[in-house]
């Protein structure tokens, strides 16, 4: 039997609502830093949803890696007792990871978009190769991506796949996270790297 749990917001948030739920440390950057209380938003309606369904698992996308990070945090931290699932980006078939967003793209846009998903297998392949740099896998990166003339570059950054501390040798698991506006819609990307 499937069941699908669809609450209202207003169920969620009635008024004079005033709990949240915040992750710290990894909320800090990137995406944190760029979309101020986005996270607090998402953890705090995870955390409701979780404790009003009481899964197993929940199933999150790569695309959005550090809110993977985020929520599985949170659900170790609050000993909710399900395990967080991350599943590999869906890409279209020029590579750009699917989003909501890409239909926002004009055709130009669109085109040159697929640069994000280059740069990274790019980068991707230069680990594989033995590159340890991480500081020269960010530069390839970002010099790629600015290859495309409407790209505008919000961040490059080559972490550690677990805390997203910036790195400057790749000695374990890695992330390279991107995120670029291309016209007024904002995409990220990301891409494991394991030498």
């Amino acid at each position: 039997m499937d069941i699908i749990y669809s609450p209202a917001a207003e169920e969620m948030y009635p008024q004079g609502y005033a709990t949240y739920v915040t992750v710290e440390g990894l909320t800090d950057r990137w995406e944190g830093a760029t979309r101020p209380g986005h996270f607090r938003g998402v953890a705090t309606v995870c955390t409701k949803l979780f404790t009003a369904c009481r899964p197993h698992r929940a199933y999150f996308g790569q695309k959005d890696y550090q809110q993977s990070l985020v929520v599985r945090r949170l659900a170790a931290d609050l000993n909710l007792g399900l395990e967080i699932v991350v599943l590999p980006t869906v890409r279209e078939a020029d590579g750009l990871a699917l989003s909501s967003r890409n239909v926002l793209l004009s055709v130009e846009e669109r085109r040159q978009a697929s640069v994000l998903s280059q740069s990274l297998d790019a980068a991707h392949a230069a680990v594989k190769r033995g590159e340890r740099d991480a500081e020269k896998v960010h530069a390839g990166i970002e010099a790629r991506i600015r290859t495309a003339p409407l790209a505008v570059v919000d961040y490059v950054a080559v972490c550690d796949s677990g805390t997203l501390e910036v790195l400057t040798r790749i000695t374990g698991r890695a992330v390279a996270l991107v995120a670029a506006r291309f016209g007024t819609t904002r995409l990220i990307d990301n891409v494991l790297l394991e030498p």
